[in-house]
């Protein structure tokens, strides 16, 4: 990302309101404080907060469809990208950001930032696996598994119009090679604003073959 790593850079790359900026800053202040306690993040990239977690999720917001409301966050963590996305589509009547975590702790701390920053978004607190199937219009999963174990987690929740965002890194290629021989997808792999090396895998169907 050129031109900074602060909150001013996040601002300007995004073209975001003071009031969402002020509620990525509360989302940090959060996440600083409970890191102490909890591992949330690698601790290498806390201090990279406003790039490697705030924009690297934020930017998904823009390639949901216009009229999507209703998504799902495999996996959340410390809320990457599920609510990122909750506070970017905030205005949008109706939106409503599932996360799912299966660790209890960080399902707390999820809970905590949708409280102090009011953004739509709920926690289950529970494995993907044993999640009710039903469709999404959107699915989100940052760095919890390689395509070829992510695309069955996902599946349970897709529709006819669903459409996955699945930030990836340099191994993207690869990860599509691997199951081309049991999935076919329409998709397109779209740059990311925060690393040459990454990208976002934007899937409009996934099928079994």
């Amino acid at each position: 990302m050129s031109g900074g790593t602060g909150p001013d850079a996040f601002a300007r790359a995004l073209n975001v309101s003071r009031e969402t900026l002020a509620l990525f800053a509360r989302w940090q202040a959060l996440l600083c404080q409970w890191q102490a306690r909890i591992n949330l993040v690698s601790p290498a990239s806390l201090d990279a907060f406003w790039t490697r977690h705030a924009l690297d999720s934020a930017q998904l917001a823009a390639l949901a469809p216009e009229a999507a409301t209703r998504f799902i966050d495999l996996g959340s963590g410390a809320g990457f990208p599920g609510l990122a996305i909750a506070l970017m589509r905030r205005h949008i009547p109706g939106t409503s950001v599932t996360l799912v975590e299966a660790n209890a702790k960080k399902a707390a701390f999820l809970r905590t930032v949708i409280d102090s920053t009011r953004a739509p978004a709920k926690v289950l607190n529970a494995r993907i696996e044993s999640v009710p199937a039903r469709p999404y219009d959107v699915i989100t999963a940052r760095a919890l598994a390689p395509l070829q174990t992510l695309l069955p987690l996902a599946a349970r929740f897709a529709g006819p119009d669903t459409v996955m965002l699945f930030p990836k890194g340099r191994n993207v290629l690869k990860e599509l090679d691997a199951v081309r021989e049991s999935w076919m997808l329409d998709h397109d792999i779209l740059p990311s604003l925060t690393d040459a090396d990454a990208s976002i895998v934007r899937i409009g169907k996934a099928k079994r073959v």
